[in-house]
């Protein structure tokens, strides 16, 4: 009964099993086969400690000025910024909308590369990369008295 039709009707019922099959016996395993087994060296797996990424604290040499004019500007911001250079964005050549979106752009560029963003006065922002750290008020913005022309209504 090689046929898989027929093997198939007698598994739904729809034919009768003509023949009987018998399970064959295990053969026994040969001793060549233990031989090269036990021949084998034994296998020692290598435990590797875990590696984490950290940037390495280095000094910074250098903070890039930027004072983009179109929104196309953040491909220079962006790359100097993931290379762990602080930039200095200085907006007042833009226009509200390309300001705001280059702003947005920023914020996520700094939180995805685990950075900050701060605002220094009400256009011009400080990207800093983890590895850097700002000391100061953080108030400066509002000490200045300027009007914040990004703020949500």
């Amino acid at each position: 009964m090689s046929n898989p039709l027929k093997k198939t009707m007698v598994y739904l019922g729809l034919a009768d099993e003509e023949e009987v099959y018998e399970e064959p016996a295990p053969q026994p395993r040969a001793r060549k086969t233990e031989a090269v087994v036990e021949k084998a060296a034994p296998v020692t797996p290598i435990h590797r400690p875990a590696v984490v990424r950290q940037p390495t604290p280095a000094p910074v040499s250098e903070i890039l000025t930027v004072h983009p004019k179109q929104y196309r500007d953040a491909q220079v911001i962006a790359e100097n910024f993931r290379d762990g250079i602080p930039v200095i964005i200085n907006l007042s050549q833009m226009s509200d909308a390309d300001a705001r979106r280059l702003i947005d752009f920023a914020s996520g560029l700094s939180l995805g590369l685990y950075g900050r963003i701060e605002r220094v006065t009400s256009k011009v922002f400080l990207l800093s990369p983890e590895n850097v750290a700002v000391s100061g008020d953080g108030g400066v913005a509002q000490a200045d008295g300027d009007a914040v022309p990004f703020a949500q209504p």
